[in-house]
């Protein structure tokens, strides 16, 4: 994976898409918390969609999110965010 998406410590990035009802409810849930996000649509960053079928086997799920140390989650509920920033 490309270093130009690792999010700053105590933030994500979210690869989503306009219509996803998954990514929307995360990014409401996230701006409640206070957690900061960085949100790329994949349908319009070239080459973002075939990162995320790389790291879903093949296939394009959003939300799809990537942690600061270089991990990453498929439709992490909040708890899983926050466990994994440590807030």
């Amino acid at each position: 994976m490309s270093d130009q998406y690792l999010p700053e410590n105590g933030t994500i990035t979210m690869f989503s898409t306009e219509w996803c009802g998954y990514c929307k409810r995360l990014k409401k849930m996230l701006d409640s918390e206070g957690i900061g996000y960085t949100e790329i649509n994949i349908e319009e960053v070239p080459a973002t969609q075939d990162l995320v079928k790389s790291i879903n086997g093949g296939n394009a799920v959003v939300p799809t999110v990537i942690f600061p140390d270089g991990t990453n989650a498929t439709n992490p509920s909040l708890g899983d965010v926050k466990e994994r920033l440590g807030v």
